[in-house]
């Protein structure tokens, strides 16, 4: 290893946005159809619980015991799936007429956030967000007159959850998925099943499903470390899933690399190509100094 650096070129990540919002009702506990919610503003991840419980014993504290952790969330919007009115606690007897304070349905969720950094920006990747077992509690609608200001309604709703069984893995109402460290070919399974194809209607994979998905398809690989020379020619291994990048500018660097002068110092960092992942534990990163 060599001493920590932030902020490197490539490495000045942040997310950003909401899109691609789907709507699910379940069927059996199954979320069999999709609907696309337009008009999406704001998706608030509100997780709760996991608060500490200290005991005693012995005059001191013993031990600290951690609450259930719960998912919760507001979402924000300008309109909604009419299949939405069901979980609103809306029923229609006909078309055009509503019935409020009815019966709650619960549904499913999947939204998208983006995922950006220095040199590409947004286009870096994105980040899926799986929820299940979702409840919408009543909301506050604020009809205003129309002025020289007009302002579209914004919808919101306070959700939470019920989990769902994950094999091997607590329950849980939340998957997800960012996109710049999984299989490519995987992912795109994944987006077929939520967003539909041609002949097959979108519905939203049990995590169970998901991780399938996933599994086995991400190699783990040791980086060779690279060798350098007192005149500071760095000669650059070849490894099958690994890029080797300078620490500086974040360049892929392949064959030799010569540090241009005496003194100076130069760290080459591995990373993962797409469907592989470094081994943890593993060196990843190398400092040389060229002294002659």
């Amino acid at each position: 290893m060599t001493r920590i650096l932030w902020d490197q070129t490539g490495q000045r990540r942040y997310e950003t946005g909401v899109d691609r919002g789907v709507l699910y009702l379940p069927v059996g506990g199954v979320y069999s159809t999709g609907y696309p919610w337009n008009g999406l503003t704001t998706v608030t991840e509100s997780p709760s619980g996991a608060e500490a419980s200290p005991q005693y014993a012995d005059n001191q504290k013993y031990l600290n015991l951690l609450s259930t952790e719960e998912f919760g969330a507001t979402i924000e919007a300008f309109t909604y799936p009419p299949q939405f009115a069901l979980c609103d606690g809306s029923a229609a007897p006909s078309a055009g007429v509503s019935v409020s304070q009815q019966s709650r349905r619960s549904f499913g969720l999947s939204y998208r956030s983006l995922v950006g950094n220095d040199e590409v920006g947004t286009d870096y990747g994105y980040k899926l967000h799986l929820v299940y077992g979702a409840l919408a509690a009543p909301s506050e609608k604020a009809f205003a007159t129309v002025n020289d200001s007009p302002e579209a309604i914004t919808f919101s709703w306070e959700i939470t959850t019920t989990p769902v069984a994950v094999t091997g893995y607590k329950n849980t109402a939340m998957l997800t998925i960012d996109s710049t460290q999984v299989n490519a070919t995987a992912l795109q399974n994944l987006e077929n099943a939520l967003y539909g194809t041609p002949g097959t209607d979108p519905h939203l994979p049990l995590p169970d499903e998901v991780i399938a998905m996933f599994t086995g398809t991400v190699t783990n690989v040791v980086p060779t470390a690279p060798t350098a020379t007192t005149a500071g020619v760095i000669t650059i291994p070849t490894v099958t899933g690994v890029d080797y990048r300078r620490g500086d500018t974040n360049q892929i660097v392949t064959g030799t690399y010569t540090i241009p002068t005496v003194g100076q110092t130069q760290v080459i960092v591995a990373t993962a190509k797409s469907g592989y992942q470094l081994t943890p534990g593993r060196d990843d990163d190398w400092e040389f100094t060229r002294t002659v």
